[in-house]
């Protein structure tokens, strides 16, 4: 398998999209196509229709801590 540029197609709603000098992997023999992980991660972020939102993030209630016991010592005690 030989790495080389090729068109990338893929439909994004109702409209094909597509995205010129794509890295992909082709073999030699068969001509199979493997496109490049990375790239395709990078496109899918890129294409996300929450990229460049900022993240809410949301506070996690935790339940009060105990308080610990006190350690005076009483007046009747001393």
């Amino acid at each position: 398998m030989h790495l080389r540029f090729i068109t990338y197609f893929t439909w994004l709603n109702e409209e094909l999209l597509t995205v010129p000098n794509f890295p992909a992997w082709i073999c030699d023999v068969c001509g199979r196509r493997e496109y490049d992980e990375k790239a395709i991660s990078w496109l899918t972020m890129l294409l996300n229709p929450n990229a460049g939102k900022p993240t809410v993030r949301r506070r996690i209630q935790r339940p009060p801590r105990p308080r610990p016991e006190s350690r005076r010592t009483s007046p009747d005690q001393t």
